[in-house]
């Protein structure tokens, strides 16, 4: 076996301490010094040689800052990058192929982002060699015999020419804060610039300057420059993020432009509806998150990611979730007929500015949650905020929904709370924070107790937007609102979310509205739907909550994309277009399949 100990230096607090990991490692009292403080080390380094493996230095650390981990012996072997001593370490990579798009598919922290800027050039493996990082010529050595070899010689030639999509669009700014149209001819070396205005959406953006953009917008900028170079090898880091359903769809077309003139394609994704749609086929990345991540072997796409819902690669005789994850089609909602069993709202409109926004009557049940589904600027978060009571309809006050209580998550959040997630968390549950039921159905299914005693202005963007959702749901409410709650989130995060969401609202028998651009979260977390549609940016139409069938059938229409369900796992499946499967459901207006009975 091999140790592997990984410190996050970020938890780690030493003098807050008093050195706990050393005073109790047994080791160091044998003056084996398996962990010890160098000179001018402000963290301790432990010493993964000489360590036993014991565990008490992890459990005896307050911070949950250690991670001792013990891998098999021949995994060692295929080691491909680490960071640092008692850092983050990467085993293998995804073999890059021509004239196919590679997804990768994996939680947040395990790796995903490191083997995509390895492949891009921006990081040069180093095996495992820290301390003095192999050169270029024993890196093709390492991978004689495989795709990497050539792949790796031609990208230390510079005979490789790789364009890297990265994962944080709105940075982009501050390299780049020019005109649309002039990054994007400049960018035009296939001469695709004219179908990519249309397809992406982008013509009313060419005389704005990159600064005023908005998050969907520079994605689809970055998407549109990208695509628009002319290289040997395309990486695209969570291409959907931003973007609505119909955005997505785009996107997804222009990319696979790319396989038509046999480049090599990766892509790091969380919405496995694009994702299926996207790739050819799919590397699974499985591990401890900021500890270890190991890259399966290839996979076809349907294959690759009903394994991961799964939780067991049979090929590599691993299981990596204890429980397997699966759709169930939900029979329509029943509340009881009570005085209080439903809350509807009347006809509303609000103008803002040169949009305007008009909302049919419709009502929610109790226990129930309603999707919320739309393009990016037609109205959904207004229509949120005016259930909320921030923004005020033309007319009055929404009257049906006076005297309750209200839960809110925005679309948009920020560290303001000075604190710990902890503090945070108390000051919203009360004493219903040390309960049991507390703990079991929002700190623990949310993963909050990794981090619970860190300071919120210190959280990641997606560890802070669990902590959001969890802030919404402690509040004792008779209304939910959450907008957006899968941002940020990967995969598992997104479905641990939605248990989460239903968990709380069922047991309280509440209501709640949830906005949500991922198809496959919003089937799982949704009772009925309300659609929007409209102009983006001029006007929106807000209908009356309708099933969950009828109502995805009327949105997937209007985007002109059919879903068919998978056999095994129940996962909605988006079809090739003219497939066979898609042809068919188009002729009998079903856009949304229900069934599992056929694939």
């Amino acid at each position: 076996m091999v140790r592997l100990a990984v410190l996050d230096r970020e938890r780690c607090k030493p003098d807050d301490c008093g050195r706990a990991c050393i005073r109790f490692c047994p080791e160091v009292r044998n003056r084996v010094e398996a962990i010890r403080f160098e000179k001018g080390q402000e963290r301790p380094v432990i010493v993964e040689s000489l360590c036993s493996g014991c565990g008490i230095c992890v459990k005896k650390c307050p911070f949950e800052a250690l991670s001792v981990i013990n891998l098999p012996e021949e995994l060692e072997g295929e080691c491909s990058h680490r960071y640092g001593s008692n850092m983050f370490k990467l085993y293998r990579l995804p073999v890059p192929q021509t004239g196919t798009i590679t997804g990768l598919i994996g939680r947040n922290g395990i790796g995903k982002t490191t083997a995509l800027r390895i492949l891009s050039g921006d990081l040069r493996p180093n095996l495992g060699n820290y301390d003095s990082p192999p050169s270029w010529e024993e890196i093709v050595k390492y991978y004689r015999g495989s795709t990497l070899q050539e792949y790796f010689r031609r990208l230390s030639e510079k005979k490789l020419k790789v364009v890297h999509k990265p994962q944080y669009v709105d940075r982009i700014p501050t390299k780049a804060n020019r005109k649309v149209g002039e990054i994007l001819r400049k960018a035009d070396e296939r001469g695709r610039l004219e179908w990519l205005l249309d397809q992406l959406q982008l013509r009313n953006l060419l005389d704005r300057k990159v600064g005023v953009l908005s998050g969907g917008e520079l994605q689809r900028v970055a998407l549109a420059v990208a695509v628009s170079r002319d290289a040997d090898a395309y990486i695209f880091d969570e291409p959907s993020s931003h973007l609505d359903v119909d955005q997505r769809m785009r996107a997804s077309r222009a990319v696979r432009t790319l396989v038509e003139d046999n480049k090599m394609v990766f892509l790091a994704e969380h919405d496995l509806a694009m994702l299926d749609y996207l790739s050819d086929q799919v590397c699974l990345l499985y591990g401890n998150p900021s500890v270890y991540g190991i890259v399966s072997h290839v996979h076809g796409v349907r294959l690759g990611i009903n394994l991961y819902l799964d939780g067991f690669i049979p090929d590599e005789n691993m299981r990596f979730r204890t429980e397997p994850i699966r759709f169930h089609l939900r029979p329509p909602h029943e509340a009881s007929p009570t005085e209080d069993w439903k809350l509807g709202w009347g006809s509303m409109r609000l103008t803002l500015g040169a949009f305007s926004l008009s909302v049919e009557p419709g009502e929610v049940r109790k226990g129930e949650v309603v999707g919320i589904l739309g393009p990016n600027g037609i109205g959904k978060t207004t229509f949120v905020k005016l259930l909320a009571g921030i923004e005020k309809p033309e007319g009055g006050e929404v009257l049906q929904w006076q005297g309750f209580t209200v839960g809110y998550k925005p679309q948009y959040i920020s560290a303001q709370f000075e604190g710990s997630v902890q503090r945070l968390l108390k000051d919203v549950a009360d004493e219903r924070y040390e309960t049991e039921i507390f703990q079991n159905e929002l700190i623990k299914p949310l993963g909050l107790t990794e981090y619970i005693e860190r300071d919120v202005r210190d959280l990641s963007g997606g560890e802070l937007q669990r902590v959001a959702i969890a802030a919404c749901l402690a509040k004792e409410a008779s209304i939910y609102l959450l907008d957006e709650p899968s941002a940020y989130l990967d995969v598992e995060e997104r479905l641990a979310v939605a248990k989460a969401i239903r968990r709380s609202v069922e047991s309280r028998k509440a209501f709640a509205f949830v906005v949500e651009h991922d198809i496959v979260a919003q089937d799982f977390i949704s009772d009925r739907l309300m659609i929007f549609d409209g102009e983006p940016a001029v006007k929106g139409q807000a209908h009356a909550p309708t099933s969950l069938r009828e109502g995805m059938n009327i949105f997937l229409s209007n985007m002109n994309v059919t879903f068919r369900r998978d056999v095994e796992t129940g996962r909605p499946r988006v079809n090739k277009p003219e497939s066979k499967v898609d042809r068919i459901q188009r002729q009998v207006g079903e856009y949304y399949y229900a069934s599992t009975t056929g694939d």
